[in-house]
């Protein structure tokens, strides 16, 4: 068996030996025929090709292409190796009228084309570079580009426009071949009517993979704006749909070192409201942004980082952002918001988010938005924002923060509509107690003024003094406050000196701490001055605080502030300067109860100098005082 199997592998092999020459020979030959043909045909190309036909197909496909004059100055430059490339400088796209006007210029264009098709007489161009290109475009009052309507892709897109087909049909004589786009340190420069401005992209190197005008697009664009370094990614299966202005299906990806975002969904080049899809944005450094941005923000150095995502959907009145996720800093909110407009065409943002814990800094700081003068985005909202924004929206918190102060369970709300601005806290656990509050800017485009009104009711003033460490005699109690002031000068302008108002404070039993009553009377028998820290060794116990005052001009002008101890009862009246921490206070210590008199004689003095040790001085002592001799 073994031998059989042997013998017939012998005969097979000598049959392979008989025809495996014959067969190598022949493919040699054909393959050193295709080589030799090659490289004739390599060789002979710059002698069958005319210089003159390769840059008039250029001219002429760039004519058709833009519906524009193309200008070539430059001869061309034909290479054949590793492809057939031909290389032209000084091109110029300038409007079919004498004296065109320039909407483009190419440093130098450059493109493969088709060896066999040039050798025929005709020129097919393909894998485009263009290097340092300068682009002129215009966006229209209807949001769209400006194309012109004679070119191949105007015409594209004129139709796909027309169509009232969300996948327009194109015949094959209109389904151009396009190819890959190069471009090389360009310029874009827009001017869009729309919003009057003229926008500007410079450093522009872009690649854009287009096969044909049917087929999806991709798109690869890394620029500098306003000095700043960005990158935009953008995919879209229907991109003629697209530059006409339909909704489409895209994703697109922005990135800086400013501003972080991307957006996957419906969109549309010509009507922001047509969006629908996910968004996810990112402002890492707020601060750097509105440098950036050439926008100017009062108080936004409490801002440090923003960022959202949201699902975006269309209704009614504009777009929603439904699951929103929020943070600003380092709280983050969920919620719903609405963006449209009012019945006069007035931007409006209203919904609610929901906070675990919130800085009220910023949103207050949106009362004193005033942007610098002479910016883009002055001439754009035309000053304050608020004059060009209406908002309604309510906000909640476990907590919050304004400053060194803290609530709970806060509710409010910020509502921006005709001329006015009011912020709410409807309600809110504060120390232990109740607070309710209202920020106004009043009418006159927010330079009338504005109000504040702050209601508390039995919050902890003790724990708040020893919390903040507020140094001086003061008193520790559980009371009520009710706080009224008003600025007629625009709230942004107004300093202390240009706020007036009223207080009301009430307080339950506490105690006075740093003020030793006893020690205090002893020492007004016995000193004409003497400072407010040598009688700080204890405290006074006292039933009920009461105070009253009017603000104004930078001054407190207290009326009836009454500490009413078991046995002794202090009465205040007077002047706090508190921008100069001053004091200029005259009162009484008395016998709480008349019939005490005798024991504790009333004690008139003076209460003066600065906070928090100021100067005491018995009354009865400066009258009995020798003159001068």
């Amino acid at each position: 068996m073994r031998a059989s199997r042997n013998r017939r592998w012998r005969l097979a092999m000598r049959s392979v030996g008989r025809w495996l020459p014959a067969v190598a020979r022949t493919t040699g030959t054909v393959v050193l025929t295709i080589v030799i043909v090659f490289a004739v045909f390599r060789a002979t190309a710059p002698f069958l090709i005319s210089s003159g036909l390769v840059r008039s197909g250029i001219e002429d496909v760039l004519s058709k292409w833009t519906g524009y004059k193309a200008e070539i100055e430059g001869a061309p430059t034909l290479d054949f190796w590793p492809t057939p490339r031909v290389t032209l400088n000084q091109v110029t796209i300038r409007e079919r009228t004498t004296d065109g006007k320039v909407l483009g210029h190419v440093d130098s264009l450059s493109a493969d084309f088709s060896l066999w098709a040039a050798i025929r007489g005709r020129a097919d161009f393909h894998e485009f570079h263009f290097l340092r290109p300068i682009i002129y475009i215009r966006r229209d009052e209807a949001g769209l580009i400006d194309w012109t309507n004679e070119g191949l892709l105007a015409k594209a897109i004129d139709r796909a426009e027309r169509s009232s087909s969300t996948t327009p049909g194109m015949r094959p004589d209109q389904d151009a071949k396009i190819g890959t786009l190069t471009i090389e340190d360009g310029i874009l420069q827009m001017a869009d009517e729309r919003s009057g401005n003229t926008y500007k992209l410079d450093s522009i190197n872009a690649d854009i993979s287009w096969p044909r005008l049917s087929r999806p697009m991709s798109a690869v664009l890394l620029a500098r704006l306003n000095g700043q370094d960005i990158k935009v990614d953008f995919n879209s299966d229907q991109p003629l749909l697209f530059f006409a202005g339909k909704n489409v299906d895209a994703k697109t990806t922005f990135t800086s070192p400013m501003i972080r975002g991307s957006f996957t969904g419906t969109t549309n080049i010509s009507n922001f409201s047509a969006l629908a899809g996910n968004l996810d944005l990112a402002i890492p450094d707020v601060p750097s942004f509105l440098v950036w941005s050439g926008e100017h923000l009062p108080g936004g150095d409490t801002l440090k980082s923003v960022s959202l995502n949201a699902n975006i959907s269309t209704v009614s009145s504009g777009l929603r952002f439904n699951d929103l996720s929020f943070k600003v800093n380092d709280a983050a909110a969920t919620g719903i918001m609405d963006f449209g407009y009012t019945a006069a065409g007035k931007p409006k943002i209203s919904g609610t988010l929901a906070f675990d814990q919130m800085n009220l800094n910023p949103f207050l700081a949106a009362f004193s938005m005033r942007l610098a003068a002479d910016t883009a985005i002055d001439a754009l909202l035309n000053g304050n924002p608020l004059q060009r924004l209406d908002m309604d929206v309510r906000l909640s918190a476990k907590n919050a923060a304004l400053g060194p102060f803290r609530f709970d369970d806060i509710g409010a709300s910020l509502l921006v509509a005709g001329g006015t601005a009011k912020f709410d806290i409807g309600d809110s656990s504060f120390e232990g107690g109740d607070l309710t509050a209202h920020l106004e800017v009043m009418e006159r485009d927010f330079d009338g003024g504005g109000k504040l009104q702050i209601s508390i009711r039995d919050a902890d003033f003790g724990g708040l003094i020893s919390r903040l460490k507020l140094p001086g005699p003061l008193p520790l109690a559980t009371g009520s406050l009710d706080l009224s002031l008003a600025t007629s000068k625009p709230i942004w302008a107004a300093n202390l000196s240009d706020v007036t108002g009223t207080l009301h404070f009430r307080g339950k039993a506490g105690s006075f701490r740093q003020f030793n009553i006893s020690a205090f009377r002893a020492l007004a028998t016995q000193k004409t001055f003497f400072r407010m820290s040598d009688v700080a060794d204890t405290a006074f116990d006292f039933d009920s605080i009461s105070a009253n005052a009017t603000v104004a001009k930078g001054s407190a002008d207290v009326r009836d502030l009454k500490i009413v101890g078991r046995n002794e009862t202090i009465t205040l009246n007077g002047l706090i300067p508190y921008r100069s921490n001053g004091l200029a206070l005259s009162g009484t210590l008395a016998a709480t109860d008349p019939a005490n008199a005798a024991d504790l004689p009333m004690l008139p003095f003076f209460l003066g100098g600065t906070w928090p040790d100021p100067v005491a001085s018995p009354v009865t002592a400066l009258l009995q005082k020798p003159p001068a001799q």
